[in-house]
């Protein structure tokens, strides 16, 4: 029986704030461990839950700040300023919303983070406010604006990191910032200065984060840093941005296998120098899928391709395919209009990739996946 249908099973706590605890603590199994697995922690409402970073995704960018002190703007829950109190002398954990902050500070006392200070305030009126300076400013604008629509700029963002930037270096040399995955990268680059990284973070080839490096006085190139991380391996691929410019793509038929990169390099835009790094072969320029005669090591799937098949009703009744796992890469029709054309029903151990080949040809790639 749910809890909030039955008699009150405390005296200072209603059965509503129970069953919220319950539903909040079940989302957390997975995405926070930590917290799962200590006693006495509070949770705030699940959809604080859903917003807040994962453990696997905070513990990588604590990894990125060092120092005596880190100002975490926008604090939240606070997952992040508990990762960077591993790697920082004294982490500062600005929260606006006075009772979230509350429970992270309690919640920081459980876990025995004592070096992270919380303040129940705006974050930038801290720094602003502040007469010392501080080794990293970390800073996640929402992803909403005063409306709760969602919004694609940095600018249009809460707090608006572009206007406050001179506030921001003023402070600290070093800004770390998070945004999410729908942001485009290029727009970043236009409302930004001085960025020396961007790290584009993938967990089982689901693109979660965009970080941020800023470095006061950085005028140099910047670097590309992707990582995908899944149970089987941490694939990354790095690469110095202006250098995607510069690579000529070599283009062949599918030969024996076929390479699709990660989420993580696809959204970084390393379309040629994967290629090029991986000594891999292009299908077609707007066909970000690879091909080679012999097998290779590369940071996405990889496929054995069992036959090529022109785009028709016939040939693909011919080959007798039932059921598959389709993806289309430069194609002009959705997957949803290809199997209910071509009445093939989701999943099994065959792969078809429809797409395009460097001669404009329509085809559709038969494959099997290789296990690693």
């Amino acid at each position: 029986m749910s809890v909030l249908l039955k008699k009150p099973i405390f005296t200072n706590v209603s059965n509503s704030e129970l069953a919220e605890q319950l539903e909040a603590r079940k989302k957390s199994e997975k995405k926070l461990p930590t917290w799962f697995s200590a006693s006495n922690i509070y949770y705030p409402n699940k959809l604080n839950i859903e917003q807040t970073s994962s453990e696997i995704t905070a513990k990588y960018k604590a990894d990125l700040v060092s120092g005596k002190s880190l100002v975490d703007v926008t604090g939240g829950l606070g997952i992040d300023s508990y990762f960077f109190s591993k790697k920082t002398d004294q982490v500062h954990h600005c929260e606006l919303d006075p009772n979230l902050s509350e429970i992270a500070a309690h919640n920081f006392k459980i876990l025995e983070a004592i070096n992270v200070k919380t303040h129940a305030q705006n974050g930038l009126d801290l720094i602003k406010n502040s007469k010392t300076n501080f080794d990293w400013i970390y800073i996640d604008p929402s992803r909403r604006d005063n409306l709760k629509q969602r919004v694609f700029l940095l600018s249009d963002c809460l707090p608006n990191v572009v206007e406050n930037l001179d506030l921001l270096f003023s402070k600290s040399d070093n800004i770390l910032i998070k945004t999410a995955p729908l942001l485009d990268i290029s727009a970043g680059i236009n409302e930004l200065n001085h960025i020396k990284e961007i790290h584009i973070i993938a967990i089982n080839n689901d693109v979660k984060e965009l970080l941020w490096v800023l470095q006061k006085g950085y005028h140099g190139g910047i670097s590309i840093k992707t990582i995908n991380k899944s149970a089987q391996n941490n694939q990354t691929f790095d690469f110095p941005l202006n250098s995607e410019k510069e690579v000529v793509s070599e283009f062949s038929k599918p030969l024996t296998y076929l390479y699709e990169p990660n989420a993580a390099i696809l959204k970084s835009g390393a379309f040629k120098i994967i290629g090029q790094a991986t000594q891999l072969k292009k299908l077609h320029t707007n066909t970000h899928l690879y091909t080679s005669d012999k097998l290779l090591d590369f940071p996405g799937r990889r496929f054995i391709i069992e036959d090529v098949l022109p785009y028709n009703k016939s040939a693909l009744k011919k080959a007798g395919i039932k059921n598959a796992n389709i993806t289309t890469r430069n194609f002009p029709e959705s997957v949803a209009t290809i199997r209910k054309k071509m009445k093939i029903k989701d999943g099994g151990e065959i792969y078809l990739f429809f797409t395009k080949d460097f001669l404009e040809n329509v085809i559709v790639l038969q494959c099997k996946k290789v296990k690693f």
